[in-house]
């Protein structure tokens, strides 16, 4: 059994969806970010680095009775359920291995950051003429990579060949490309990937996990806000 900690964000999409995909049972533990919950004691067990999501394997390292593994970062995750498992999502073949790892670590490197700073000064930073640079940055630096991942998606179905971990963990941070600034539109091979991977029944199944929690407008909370973002930046305020 998996016990998942997590919370309705594009991180903690991605190891429930690699659950579904897996068929694998877990506990699922909510993790209200918004609530400061993610800084407790017993959470940091889990994940040192204070983040969603984080995992607990009952059944670790040596199969059934096997001493408990906790794990965090996204990325250390998905390998670890596929390894667990030998799934093809991380596949045996080195050569289809090291593309998928490539493209995973782009995702992780990349995505993640860039996209998530250009979620945040569009759509939470305090309004001010000094958000100006910061805003087109990281927008500019989102439509980038969206023009990265049009390319290579125009060269093949999924991002290393077939699809896979590195798919997984990018998927869901593409679900919010218009608070991001930009159209998929724009980029149709990414539209068409993102479609095939949206009508999967497991990432169906995977996106709703506490979907209901996170409610609209919540970030616009004082209490809210120092939680997810920290007190320095509204020292200011």
């Amino acid at each position: 059994m998996i016990d998942l900690y997590t919370w309705a964000t594009p991180n903690g999409r991605k190891v429930s969806i690699i659950l579904e995909e897996l068929g694998l049972d877990y506990n699922v533990h909510e993790i209200n970010i918004a609530k400061g919950e993610q800084h407790t004691p017993e959470f940091l067990t889990v994940s040192p680095n204070n983040k969603i999501p984080g995992i607990v394997d009952s059944d670790g390292p040596g199969g059934p009775g096997g001493k408990p593994l906790s794990m965090f970062e996204t990325g250390a995750i998905l390998i670890y359920l596929a390894e667990k498992t030998e799934s093809e999502l991380y596949p045996k073949d080195f050569k289809k291995r090291m593309a998928t790892l490539q493209w995973l670590m782009w995702q992780m490197g990349g995505v993640g950051p860039m996209f998530g700073q250009a979620h945040h000064f569009r759509q939470y930073a305090p309004e001010g003429p000094d958000l100006t640079y910061a805003v087109e940055r990281y927008t500019n630096e989102a439509g980038r990579l969206y023009g990265v991942l049009d390319r290579r998606l125009c060269e093949t179905e999924y991002l290393a060949g077939d699809y896979s971990i590195a798919d997984i963990a990018t998927f869901p941070w593409t679900r919010s490309h218009d608070r991001q600034g930009h159209s998929f539109d724009e980029f149709p091979n990414v539209k068409r990937w993102f479609d095939a991977i949206d009508a999967r029944p497991a990432v169906k199944r995977a996106l709703k996990v506490l979907a209901d929690k996170r409610k609209p407008g919540f970030e616009k909370d004082a209490e809210a806000r120092r939680n997810l973002f920290g007190e320095a930046q509204y020292q200011r305020r």
